[in-house]
């Protein structure tokens, strides 16, 4: 009996470990205003609760700058979290200095190719996921800016809200019409645009880009193009908006502060990412609208957003285990419903399918403004030592925003600003520089 005993308890604890499951840590940022953590940690209980292979502990990391420095040094550590849930921005860096895998091989044991699995998701969003034809990074919730305006106030000032601007010129002329003073105190701006860190710069790449040209070389990453025609004049506009036609209020705008003063009524129109839908529905208690970024020469806007990545130093069974959690997550079902909640879209084109996506879009034609827009959309710049290349506009921008500094000079500097941080990177790569 004892040698009965004995065995059940061995085979019983070997069965337990058989079916152990393995531990994952899983870091995700929350870069637009909304409760989406909370939404978030809910997804990661149901993936837990749905199978017994994998459990996941989510981390919440902060903003996307905030993610990419706490993976970063946890990788440095040697402790990197299994997945990450980083700004797509960010791979081709994370590529370059060998923190991150290709997810071919995890592809491919799926019984995919990496073109058929990446082809799962809308073109603009691809080429941040690859590098040299590799796929790095899985699009989980992406974005583009969007204007949003008030319909009242469109009404107000002898607007039609069925009809918003199109162009820049209509854009400013509207904004003039919407601007309310009280004696030399303005007391709703016709137009407000978020210019804190991250967001400004990618707000600045589509106004660029808009006004026709490119903002980075997105073949290599160790150029960008700050000190150029287009640039400056995208600039240059904000610069008008602000000191030219006082429409815009001046200074740097944070992205609560702008959403708070377009709920009170104080600012007319804001452009905000579409990630930001769910949140300004909740809680925008006058009618509002959302509409394409109105366009200089050419409809053009940035891809935000984020991607699932595995960072580099997690044995194969974690990053199985990650990939597991990473094809949950980008499933049509969840990628759907994550869309919904939120206001990003989701890229998961099969999503779209879904009756509960096409009953969405009835119910809430905004949503469908972002996924329109996609047709003029571009991949978000992305360099080497991409956050510090970012900052050199994004500081001189600002610099404009408050009155400090011409446009022209602005972009000169934020471009020898640049070329002195990629520079590291342009000897290694491409040629060498003279001192």
């Amino acid at each position: 009996m004892r040698l009965l005993a004995s065995t059940a308890l061995a085979v019983s604890l070997l069965t337990a470990q058989a079916h152990a499951a393995t531990d994952i840590d899983f870091f995700f940022p929350v870069p637009v205003q909304g409760k989406l953590a909370v939404e978030m940690t809910r997804l990661v209980d149901a993936f837990n609760s749905s199978q017994q292979d994998v459990h996941v502990t989510a981390v919440y990391t902060g903003a996307y700058d905030d993610t990419n420095l706490k993976t970063r040094a946890a990788i440095q550590a040697g402790k990197p979290p299994a997945a990450v849930l980083m700004s797509a921005n960010f791979i081709r860096e994370y590529v370059i200095n060998n923190q991150a895998i290709s997810l071919d091989g995890l592809i491919g044991a799926d019984h995919e190719t990496p073109g058929q699995f990446i082809g799962k998701f809308f073109p603009a969003v691809r080429p941040n996921a690859m590098e040299g034809g590799h796929v790095y990074g899985v699009p989980f919730q992406n974005s583009t800016p969007i204007l949003y305006y008030n319909t009242d106030a469109f009404k107000e000032a002898g607007l039609d809200p069925e009809k918003p601007p199109v162009t820049w010129q209509e854009w400013v002329d509207d904004a003039k019409k919407l601007t309310k003073r009280d004696g030399a105190t303005i007391t709703r701006s016709g137009l407000t645009i978020i210019s804190n860190y991250d967001t400004l710069g990618w707000l600045i790449s589509g106004l660029s880009m808009s006004n026709g040209g490119d903002y980075y070389n997105r073949g290599w990453g160790g150029e960008v193009y700050y000190n150029t025609p287009s640039t400056i004049g995208a600039v240059q506009f904000m610069d008008d908006l602000v000191h030219k036609h006082h429409v815009m209020p001046e200074g740097v705008n944070d992205a609560n502060a702008v959403a708070n003063a377009f709920f009170a009524g104080r600012t007319a129109m804001m452009v905000n990412s579409t990630g930001a839908l769910g949140f300004i529905r909740d809680n925008m208690k006058l009618p509002f609208k959302v509409a394409f970024v109105p366009r200089a020469m050419r409809n053009s806007v940035p891809i935000g957003g984020a991607s699932l990545l595995i960072p580099t130093g997690n044995t194969p069974e974690r990053q199985s285990a990650a990939w597991k959690l990473i094809s949950y997550l980008t499933s049509p079902a969840v990628n759907g419903g994550w869309s919904r909640y939120t206001g990003y879209f989701a890229p998961r084109m099969a999503a779209y399918d879904l009756p509960e996506m096409k009953d969405y879009f009835a119910k809430n034609p905004d949503a469908k403004v972002a996924v329109d827009q996609l047709a003029y959309a571009t991949p978000w710049f992305a360099t080497f030592n991409t956050v510090g290349v970012r900052k050199a506009i994004e500081d001189q921008v600002q610099a404009v925003l408050s009155g400090k500094i011409k446009p022209a000079e602005a972009m000169a500097n934020a471009q020898k600003a640049a070329d002195a941080l990629l520079r590291p990177y342009v000897e290694q790569t491409a040629l060498k520089l003279p001192e």
